[in-house]
């Protein structure tokens, strides 16, 4: 990818000597992306993790438990609503690097609590500042890329929350092995988070812009423009993107996804490891083996990302998206059923366990990733994806507190048919959503794409 710059009037290429320092931070700055998120969910993944060693020091039941897994998720709504936009005006790695250190301190503070209460308002101020990760990072990312590559990139990128799940997961796991107390879960991932904080500052930028001022991404500004249009404004203000956004059919819809899905994968990320235990498994294997979910969800991830880059017609990526949840659907009937029998078979049930991190991780991280893009493009790329995951974390905070609930009071199997039903709710939506991308890409008109 070449860069341009605009230095004589003319849009010309850069220099060779301009374009490899250009290409060096660019490839810095996209794995301060993707392994600072990474570090994002040590800080983040390891509740869930905690939460069998919590019941057994404090006796707290998967509803108490699920009430600290709920009211962060509204905390982590309210900061997506707010530090979205934030990106937007103040700037992409400024914001990501203020999350990083938030969730450092918070993790170092919940380790020096021991009430219940306690445990509620500090994970709650965490998941505030673990909040300003994603949108700090989709600005950052859309600075440095092309429209052209955006399902590559952003299907890359996305692996680190996938595997950030799998790193906190077996980080976790090591440290239980260990014998470490339910403490060390919230302080090692703190002490690592920082070095990964202190190579952050050093090696990113947040933009082209900052090594060459009149430097950009294509010939001229009209290629693979985004679907929102923001008028004649190069810096459109944060109440111009919004009431762009909500303009258009196609991300009122991905709203409506975004909380579908978001409902899903937040059962799975607080209570996986709890299920396990709950149907037989010791704590070690239990955090093990919940891994297997995010795992495949990166390849579910970088898979979906590349083919609809390459193959998906008239720009359609929905229609990838609800075929696979439709298969989603199947693999938590089958968790349903296999959870119901009073002699659970184990290795069918994380065979189902990880083709639904598979088929759902996929979809999900379309949403807030190179939809996201598509969509509003860099310019609004902090206040899209601040609406969409702060509308989908409201639904999380309701599945994190009713999983728990359900659980205790129905059981796991009943929980997992519930899921099922919202994934096949899901995969309607998406299916809705491709019908308006294949509407806008087919048309020929400005109006009818900016909805």
């Amino acid at each position: 990818m070449t860069f341009y710059t605009n230095a004589t009037g003319v849009r010309t290429p850069v220099s060779g000597e301009q374009q490899s320092q250009l290409v060096r931070w660019r490839l810095s700055t996209f794995w301060v992306c993707l392994i600072g998120y990474v570090g994002y969910y040590l800080c983040r993944g390891n509740l869930s993790a905690a939460f069998p060693l919590l019941e057994q020091e404090f006796g707290y039941s998967n509803t108490q438990l699920g009430l600290i897994a709920s009211l962060s998720e509204i905390a982590y709504a309210t900061g997506k609503f707010i530090n979205g936009p934030l990106a937007d005006k103040v700037g992409g790695r400024r914001i990501f690097l203020i999350g990083m250190a938030g969730a450092i301190f918070w993790n170092l503070i919940f380790a020096l609590s021991s009430s219940l209460t306690a445990f509620i308002i500090i994970w709650c101020m965490c998941r505030y500042f673990l909040s300003m990760g994603w949108g700090g990072l989709t600005k950052t990312i859309g600075n440095w890329y092309p429209p052209e590559r955006n399902g590559t990139i952003m299907g890359l990128i996305s692996v680190n929350f996938q595997f950030g799940g799998i790193a906190a997961t077996l980080f976790a796991a090591f440290l239980v092995y260990r014998d470490v107390s339910w403490q060390g879960l919230f302080i090692f991932p703190a002490l690592v988070l920082t070095a990964i904080f202190v190579w952050s500052a050093i090696f990113s930028k947040s933009s082209p812009k900052d090594i060459l001022p009149d430097v950009t991404l294509s010939k001229n500004d009209t290629e693979n423009g985004p679907i929102a249009d923001y008028g004649e404004e190069n810096d459109p203000g944060i109440k111009v993107v919004i009431k762009a956004l909500l303009g258009l059919p196609i991300y009122r819809q991905l709203l409506v996804f975004s909380f579908l899905t978001t409902m899903l994968r937040s059962v799975f990320f607080f209570w996986t490891p709890m299920f396990l235990v709950d149907i037989g498994l010791d704590v070690f294997d239990s955090i093990l083996q919940s891994a297997i979910f995010s795992f495949l969800g990166v390849l579910g991830t970088v898979l979906i990302g590349w083919y609809t880059d390459n193959y998906a017609k008239n720009g359609d990526r929905a229609r990838t998206m609800w075929l696979m949840l439709v298969c989603l659907v199947v693999s938590l009937a089958g968790i349903a059923l296999m959870s119901s029998l009073e002699a659970p078979n184990y290795s069918l049930i994380l065979v189902f366990l990880g083709s639904s991190g598979f088929f759902l991780l996929g979809p999900y991280s379309m949403s807030s990733g190179c939809l996201t893009l598509d969509i509003a493009g860099a310019k609004g790329a902090g206040s899209c994806t601040g609406i969409i995951d702060g509308l989908g974390y409201i639904g999380g905070a309701v599945a994190a507190f009713s999983a728990g609930y359900l659980s205790d009071i129905l059981g796991w199997s009943q929980v997992f048919v519930v899921l099922a039903g919202l994934a096949a709710i899901s995969a309607a939506s998406a299916y809705m959503m491709s019908r308006e991308f294949q509407r806008i890409n087919l048309s020929e008109t400005g109006p009818a794409r900016s909805g």
